[in-house]
């Protein structure tokens, strides 16, 4: 179907747009209307001349599965840039502008030798998405150096900071994903990270044994990035060879006394103390002993390295995929007597 433009102020809205490059499943489905916005001005523009339409934010489109054409305004946020907005001898401040790519970001301040962001190599996704899911990788997350964001409100297009506090960080959640979702477009982030007396966390996943294998005893920011990039490559499929949206799971916190009891009917679980009360179980752990690791179904599957990723091989509908993480869900509660919750934002 021809794509028909529509001039407004210095934008152009498309009608009936492919979103299959702006997913990083790669499905194909449709925007009603589809606008990218370069700036907080032009983002403006578009919600006070849209007010009647309905709208859809889209960022990276890394923690989406599209089941469905978008009968909205998909509004695309590309702002770029990323300025040091404040520093001392020990930090700096640190603002990036939402529609920066996550890995190049943390690729940046590496080069600058910033740390903090190190763990958190290779996240697919852009800038701005990043409270929104508290996202995180390695024994670190965002709220670890979070200082602020700036949102703008979609009714009023008022601007509106967004201090750590009122986040309300959790496991992969925030504000914006409950009390506040759906309310805010986050135009930019601000992140204090460390000049000097970096904090290596090397103690989570197989960081050590991958720098033990380069021979690397006091390992330097990059070294750290290097060995995240090696582990994610290993286990991980690259979005632009094989659609995926990286873990589509989140790994289940249960109470200790709850999970003592599967534990003993279970006694090979693989478990990690989150608190003195809760445990968090790897879901991939679950997924795999379920049977469910390398499973192919047409073109929809679990990926051969990580139970964790779902993936599409080529022609898979978000249905498909959807509708094998039902499965999984379904068997690994009946199976150990525990619920897994999707990580990705399914539409």
């Amino acid at each position: 179907m021809k794509l028909v433009k529509k001039a407004l102020s210095f934008m152009e809205i498309l009608h009936n747009f492919s979103l299959k490059k702006y997913n990083t499943f790669g499905i194909e489905a449709k925007a009603k209307q589809f606008v990218a916005v370069h700036s907080s001005e032009e983002l403006k523009t578009i919600l006070q001349e849209n007010k009647s339409h309905k709208k859809f934010i889209l960022g990276g489109g890394s923690n989406m599965l599209l089941t469905k054409d978008i009968d909205a305004l998909v509004i695309h946020i590309d702002l770029k840039g990323k300025k040091i907005i404040e520093e001392n001898d020990d930090f700096v401040w640190v603002e990036s502008q939402a529609g920066e790519n996550w890995h190049e970001f943390v690729l940046w301040t590496i080069d600058q030798n910033f740390g903090g962001l190190e763990n958190m190599s290779l996240i697919p996704g852009n800038v701005g998405t990043t409270p929104v899911q508290n996202i995180g990788a390695y024994g670190t997350e965002i709220k670890d150096t979070f200082v602020s964001c700036e949102a703008m409100t979609i009714a009023s297009q008022e601007m509106k900071t967004f201090l750590k506090e009122d986040c309300h960080f959790g496991y992969r959640e925030s504000v914006f994903k409950n009390q506040a979702k759906d309310q805010y477009v986050i135009t930019s982030v601000v992140f204090k990270l460390t000049k000097r007396n970096h904090k290596i966390n090397i103690s989570y996943g197989d960081i050590t044994s991958e720098l033990e294998k380069n021979n690397i005893i006091n390992p330097s920011l990059k070294d750290v990035s290097n060995a995240v990039i090696a582990i994610r490559q290993s286990k991980l499929p690259d979005p632009k060879n094989l659609g995926n949206s990286g873990s589509f799971f989140k790994n289940p916190i249960l109470l200790k006394s709850d999970f003592e009891k599967i534990h003993q009917q279970f006694p090979e679980m693989k478990y990690y103390d989150v608190s003195e009360t809760e445990v968090k179980v790897p879901a991939g752990w679950l997924i795999e002993q379920a049977g469910f690791k390398g499973k192919r179904f047409g073109d929809a599957g679990i990926h051969k390295n990580q139970a964790l990723v779902l993936v599409n091989y080529g022609n898979a509908t978000g249905q498909e995929i959807l509708n094998i993480s039902k499965d999984i869900q379904e068997t690994i509660f009946k199976t150990f007597g525990i619920h897994i919750e999707a990580e990705v934002n399914v539409i």
